[in-house]
């Protein structure tokens, strides 16, 4: 019979001791709990037995459905869905809470211990501890297995046997100090990217549940900082974030999110029934709005039908959304259709929009509200914090497309203006195509494009290197290319595959023109050449090859300057009138922003193919010495065509030779 249900006869002598029965019986009761774990259920489940004080912003028995986001994200940590499970979101969402519950849910249903990670110190005792202890004492089953006195420490409970730990990023040793089967990453981005040279937090983090083979690491954040573009489904019709190069991602959230399954957080119109990805690219506002008159008045405008979706249908919007990953459909019954993308970790992202503690109206006032301010931080607070997105910087020098549409000359391309001395190309690499530049010089660094355009072709693959070939051959106006740099930072093709590197390959076979080109953040010279060996395809022996090695600050810094160059001023950078507006866009799709602890990084703010490519050509200018031209140098002139032969430059025969020779004289002779 259990503790529980065991009573004592009422008999004379057991009544003599009523006090001293009490005292037997309650620590039963309360060893019965510790031992015995409550029934499983779901963290949301679980937590609705908290109540909150009070004091709390919304007090009461809690309701974890206020934020349904979370609900999933809390569900698929707690039955170790995946290996891991990240969630991004803006400020003030219920992320917080949905993981208390999840350590709730975990402790007393499930004990093991439990690793939660903070970005810093001050944030594990002002803000997660005192909320950790609530925990405890707002669940009547968690209360009785907490451990109290000396074991209760700061970052140290036990509770129902197991040890909870709290650790920051700050202190490789506290990430390292015990196993874990659960591990609680809180405001990733915030941390340190390196743990006391230890290594990245997460990886340490991860570490401690190598000895638990159902380890599930929660990872959740607002992001911050990169450059992301969206794209349309096509099966579905909705809105996704599209999968950014790692080059063009500073969010380490957002680089372990899109890794994963990549659910959104997805609406039903209320007007059309269509379904749809709130995003702040959908809040509208009057024109010219103050932030005060934007908070009484901001909507979200439907992309299906471009009604008006206000706050007051956000509760009913969200008790019917739904997670939908990129290749998923929703049929007419709001049922999810097809597999999402496979993946060890599921990851999902909620816009801010969404919270139920902050208004449509707040969100448009925070946002216009940093706008005026003009300070960069103060935007991308807003992006990051109140809309759960990334912020794409662009520097107060960055210029904008129409002003490089505005360099156009009277010329068309493949025209050579009077000026250029050399011509040099730029050529960046991809997947499926190679986008070139032919640039001309003159003195001064003064210069013209010739032509920009893309070859076609799978670059794994011999066909569009023999395009490229041809191309770098072609005379323009009495010149040829001098010199062309082709961006060999992107290999075509698996190694295993294709073990030929193909950029290698094109310039050890044309290496008179052309020299394979990496850019670095940073180096001591613009331009510096590096002696490689490189095998080539079917051989075993190893070649040399010069490679350039380019600092694309400063050579990215040039053009944009030169972009920005004063008309009157010696050295202007010109481009033909029929040069594209895709050309004009792409030159200035990076923007050059300061770095949170020194330095500049450059961030992309879209594609930016043609800023590359003349950037290398500009390198390819640099090594054959373009600032030395003095003013007034020409090109050379063209050799002059032989002369045509006339019959008083027409040399005789010359006599044969030999005996048979001498046999063909004599019969000339009779």
């Amino acid at each position: 019979m259990s503790v529980a249900g065991w009573k004592a006869p009422l008999t004379q002598s057991a009544s003599k001791w009523p006090i001293s029965f009490e005292n037997i019986v309650s620590p039963c009761l309360s060893l019965e709990t510790i031992i015995r774990p409550a029934a499983r259920v779901t963290p949301d489940v679980w937590g609705t037995q908290r109540i909150y004080p009070p004091t709390a912003g919304v007090p009461g028995r809690r309701d974890p459905h206020l934020t349904p986001y979370t609900v999933a994200f809390g569900r698929a940590a707690m039955i170790g869905a995946a290996k891991r499970a990240v969630l991004v979101c803006g400020a003030q969402m219920g992320k917080t809470d949905t993981e208390l519950d999840l350590i709730g849910c975990k402790l007393d249903t499930q004990p093991a211990p439990i690793l939660y990670a903070g970005p810093s110190l001050d944030f594990i005792r002002d803000q997660f501890e005192p909320r950790l202890n609530e925990l405890f004492d707002q669940s009547a089953t968690l209360s009785l297995k907490v451990t109290r006195g000396k074991s209760n420490r700061k970052t140290r409970k036990l509770v129902a046997g197991v040890p909870v730990r709290l650790a920051h990023a700050g202190s490789s040793t506290a990430l390292k100090s015990d196993p874990a089967a659960l591990a609680i990453v809180d405001e990733y981005d915030e941390m340190l990217a390196n743990v006391r040279k230890q290594g990245d937090p997460l990886g340490l983090i991860e570490a401690r549940g190598h000895t638990y083979a159902d380890f599930v690491a929660v990872v959740s954040s607002t992001p911050s900082v990169g450059a992301v573009e969206t794209e349309i489904d096509q099966k579905s019709g909705l809105e996704f974030w599209k999968v950014a190069a790692a080059t063009d991602l500073f969010s380490p959230i957002w680089r372990l999110w899109q890794e994963g399954t990549r659910y959104h957080w997805t609406w039903r119109c209320p007007h059309c029934g269509g379904w749809f990805i709130p995003r702040l690219k959908l809040l509208r506002w009057p024109k010219n709005a103050t932030p005060a008159e934007a908070l009484r008045s901001a909507y979200i405008a439907a992309p299906c039908c471009g009604g008006v979706v206000e706050e007051r249908h956000k509760a009913a919007l969200n008790a019917q959304g739904i997670y939908v990953a990129p290749g998923q459909t929703i049929n007419d019954l709001g049922e999810v259709e097809g597999a999402p993308p496979e993946s060890s970790t599921v990851s999902f992202w909620v816009s801010g929009l969404c919270s139920p503690f902050r208004t449509i109206g707040q969100r448009a006032e925070a946002y216009l509200q940093a706008l005026a301010s003009g300070e960069n931080p103060k935007i991308q607070t807003a992006v990051n914090a109140d809309f759960g997105e990334l912020w794409t910087p662009t520097g107060a020098d960055t210029p904008d497309w129409a002003e490089v549409a505005a360099l156009r000359l009277p010329y068309q391309a493949g025209d050579v203006p009077d000026g250029v001395v050399f011509l040099t190309a730029g050529i960046d690499v991809g997947a499926r195509r190679l986008h070139y530049v032919i640039r001309g010089w003159g003195s001064r660094q003064e210069s013209w494009l010739i032509e920009h355009g893309v070859l076609w072709g799978d670059t794994h693959l011999p066909h569009v290197w023999d395009d490229l070939a041809g191309l770098l051959a072609n005379n323009y106006g009495g010149l040829t290319i001098r010199k062309a740099f082709v961006d060999a930072g992107f290999r075509p093709g698996r190694k295993d595959n294709v073990p030929v590197h193909m950029v290698y390959e094109f310039c050890r076979k044309h290496q008179r023109i052309a020299l394979p080109s990496k850019g670095y953040d940073h180096r001591d010279a613009p331009v510096s050449l590096s002696r490689i060996e490189v095998v080539p395809s079917g051989k075993k022996a190893k070649y040399g090859l010069d490679l350039a090695l380019l600092d694309t600050d400063m050579l990215k810094s040039f053009v944009h300057g030169r972009i920005l160059w004063d008309a009157a001023s010696p050295g202007g950078w010109h481009i033909p009138e029929d040069a594209t507006d895709e050309y004009c866009k792409q030159v200035v799709a990076e923007s050059r922003v300061p770095k949170p602890k020194g330095g500049f990084m450059w961030v992309r703010t879209g594609e930016n193919h043609y800023l590359d490519c003349e950037a290398m050509a500009y390198g390819a200018a640099y090594l054959l010495r373009v600032f030395m031209l003095r003013d007034g140098a020409k090109r050379p002139k063209p050799p002059a065509p032989p002369p045509k032969p006339t019959s008083a430059t027409i040399p005789a025969a010359a006599p044969p030779r030999g005996l048979a020779g001498l046999a063909r004289l004599n019969q000339m002779g009779r």
